[in-house]
């Protein structure tokens, strides 16, 4: 009892006698494993490690596996969508918080929710359990905070720019966001910025298209044409171009007439992604109804232009993306 009292003081022990690691982000819950287990191991070179599933897991297993060892070796028992154990190993468990084995470290993966809420309250309310959260990032703001963070845990030095660039051009994976960071780390020296990003990852077509288009929606001119000039030199075709940008446009459309409402109601009504309306709502700022009209005017002839309706087809595009970002900013678009 004077043990389980003393861990009590240490919420960040990754060696507390359980973490809960609780939520649905693949790429977080195994980082909270891998550092139980390099804490364990940094202890004891010789712990022994069990990753378990559910299934593994019937009435009687949790006794065997936590029973001391004759040679008194660390453990580490890990388990996987905890919120799928049968009821009676659930009991199990929750005797099991009760007394302990000091030797061994138990780490529960919860996808958290209704479904095994009373393993969670269980460990919760012994005292003995630290918490990882490892939720599923579903929005840019936290998408782009993860990247900063990435940055920050290898102590490098990324601009603000360079984070949201990564993003854009990465998408909504987290394992993909940290492996393009760990790439920059190791190859880039001194401060990573948007223009190293663009090098790396804005080539692919369609992230370069759309970072083109989300740069001209905001208003920003020079850098949706230093966007654009990119592309086409990278060879993103430019019919893909013009279709980012008449999503952007139309996205912006859509909200001005639809400006209250939750953004899963607002998903729903307009058939965009969550994530894809708090974005156009941050983007949308300045644009009115005849803004947005000569924007599209402005995309169509593009369109036109593209598809052999005229000579240059950079000069099309350039064309169009500065008409767009003066429609964002000039709050009339005329």
């Amino acid at each position: 009892m004077l043990w389980a009292m003393a861990r009590k003081t240490a919420p960040d022990d990754p060696l507390a006698p359980v973490t809960l690691a609780v939520g649905q982000e693949d790429l977080l819950l195994d980082r909270a494993v891998r550092e139980v287990v390099a804490a364990a191991k940094a202890a004891d070179a010789d712990t022994d490690v069990r990753d378990l599933n559910p299934d593994q897991l019937p009435p009687g297993t949790l006794a065997e596996l936590t029973s001391p060892s004759l040679f008194a070796e660390r453990k580490v028992v890990v388990v996987r969508n905890a919120q799928d154990l049968p009821a009676d190993t659930v009991k199990e468990f929750k005797a099991y918080f009760a007394s302990p084995a000091e030797e061994i470290t138990l780490v529960l993966a919860h996808a958290g929710g209704a479904k095994g809420k009373g393993l969670l309250d269980a460990a919760r309310k012994s005292g003995l359990a630290r918490e990882v959260a490892c939720p599923k990032m579903t929005k840019p703001a936290d998408r782009l905070a993860f990247v900063r963070g990435e940055f920050r845990t290898q102590g490098r030095s990324a601009t603000p720019e360079a984070c949201q660039a990564l993003v854009d051009a990465i998408g909504s994976d987290l394992r993909e966001l940290a492996s393009a960071v760990s790439q920059l780390v190791a190859d880039v020296e001194g401060t990573i910025d948007e223009a190293v990003v663009g090098r790396y990852y804005t080539g692919r077509a369609e992230a370069s298209s759309f970072t083109v288009a989300d740069r001209a929606v905001e208003g920003r001119a020079a850098e949706a044409l230093e966007a654009l000039r990119w592309s086409l030199s990278t060879g993103v075709a430019p019919v893909l171009i013009t279709s980012a940008l008449a999503q952007g446009v139309r996205g912006i459309g859509k909200l001005l007439g639809n400006r209250g409402g939750r953004p899963a109601d607002l998903a729903r009504e307009l058939g965009m992604p969550p994530w894809k309306i708090d974005r156009v709502r941050q983007q949308m700022r300045g644009w009115t109804p005849d803004g947005v009209a000569t924007a599209m005017r402005a995309v169509a002839e593009a369109d036109a232009g593209v598809k052999g309706g005229g000579e240059d087809v950079g000069y099309a595009l350039e064309k169009a993306v500065v008409a767009i970002a003066r429609a964002a900013r000039s709050r009339g678009g005329s």
